[in-house]
């Protein structure tokens, strides 16, 4: 069902998107109706997120309100009939456009689970505010743009601009955050903080989709904000990966509460059991008492010990069983409690003489 949602309202984009892109100076009042329609479609996403996902998360819900105020920006900018009208819409769409970066930043930080220090939001909090006053300056001072005026081209308003001198601090902005998203994603990956790869590609494609935009729109002259459609496409794929992880990390701890459950099972040892290495004759006696405490092991523990018998490490026995390292610290207890022994090379050396 979710599914067909999106299909449909992409195809709904493809339509709307196609007679949008003519060159400069062959705008229609159509491109005034495919801003106003992809606005009330970031507004509706926004009220769908609020509505239908049980799990709300304050970055997300800050995600959708920034992308609609982005494209509400630029519907109200392409029907403004004064220059100060003008301005305000450009500045709403700079209110969302400085804010999204910082906001798909942490997004995809605590989706590859990088702990950042609490300073560091604060930090960006308020790169982001200055970078935004700087955009928001045109028609009270000359430093992003020297002059700007309102042209009305077939029925739609433009901004024509002249570039003051910070006006790159803007674009050194975004690159900015492009690169520190690519690197995180990197980083995380290599670290196998993201342990699987379709994970890794969306938050790629979620940040290549806009470089790639952004890229094209500022090589080729074209009359419509690519921008608007690529934050709704971006805003999608962070959320599916985000509710993937999101029930990956539910299935995990449904999975530690049934082992939980299966450790008030268990039973008390039959007794203990100190190996010596002096003995060789005392093979059948280990048999006999590795069969007897294997017994009382439960499918987990069994699990766990020929994992330990095949020579994973901890962080593979982790990895292969979905669980965490106190888990499976648990086990080890009481596996060695079990066999009478007190460490995992004891453990295994007394399993490699019952053989």
């Amino acid at each position: 069902m979710k599914k067909s949602f999106f299909t449909y309202f992409s195809m709904f984009f493809a339509l709307l998107f196609l007679p949008g892109c003519k060159r400069i100076g062959e705008k229609t009042a159509s491109i005034s109706i495919l801003y106003g329609a992809i606005a009330i479609f970031s507004l509706v996403l926004l009220i769908c997120y609020y509505l239908l996902v049980n799990k709300k998360q304050l970055r997300f819900f800050f995600l959708f309100s920034a992308v609609a105020v982005v494209n509400t920006g630029y519907f109200l900018l392409s029907v403004s009939k004064t220059l100060n009208a003008a301005l305000f819409a450009n500045r709403l769409s700079y209110l969302g456009s400085v804010f999204l970066p910082m906001i798909m930043f942490i997004i995809i930080m605590k989706g590859c689970k990088i702990t950042a220090p609490k300073w560091l939001f604060g930090l960006l909090a308020a790169i982001s505010i200055s970078v935004f006053f700087l955009a928001a300056s045109p028609g009270y001072l000359t430093l992003y743009y020297e002059s700007v005026s309102l042209e009305t081209v077939n029925g739609i308003s433009v901004l024509k601009k002249v570039y003051g001198p910070l006006h790159s601090v803007y674009l050194f902005y975004l690159l900015l955050y492009f690169c520190a998203m690519l690197g995180v994603i990197i980083y995380s990956f290599t670290k196998k903080k993201i342990k699987k790869t379709a994970h890794v590609k969306i938050f790629l494609s979620s940040v290549f989709i806009n470089i790639c935009v952004w890229l094209f729109e500022q090589l080729v002259k074209i009359d419509f904000e690519l921008l608007s459609v690529s934050y709704i496409v971006t805003e999608l794929f962070l959320l599916g990966v985000h509710l993937l992880l999101q029930e990956e990390e539910t299935a995990r701890k449904e999975n530690e509460a049934a082992l939980v459950k299966e450790m008030e099972l268990i039973t008390e040892p039959a007794g203990a059991f100190s190996p010596s290495e002096e003995d060789p004759a005392a093979a059948q006696e280990y048999r006999l008492q590795y069969e007897n405490y294997a017994s009382t092991l439960t499918p987990t523990e069994k699990k766990i010990l020929e994992l330990h018998l095949s020579g994973k490490s901890t962080k593979e026995i982790m990895e292969t069983l979905c669980i965490t390292e106190n888990t499976v610290k648990f086990h080890n207890k009481n596996l060695y409690r079990k066999f009478g022994v007190t460490s995992k090379k004891q453990l295994i050396s007394f399993c490699d003489k019952a053989k």
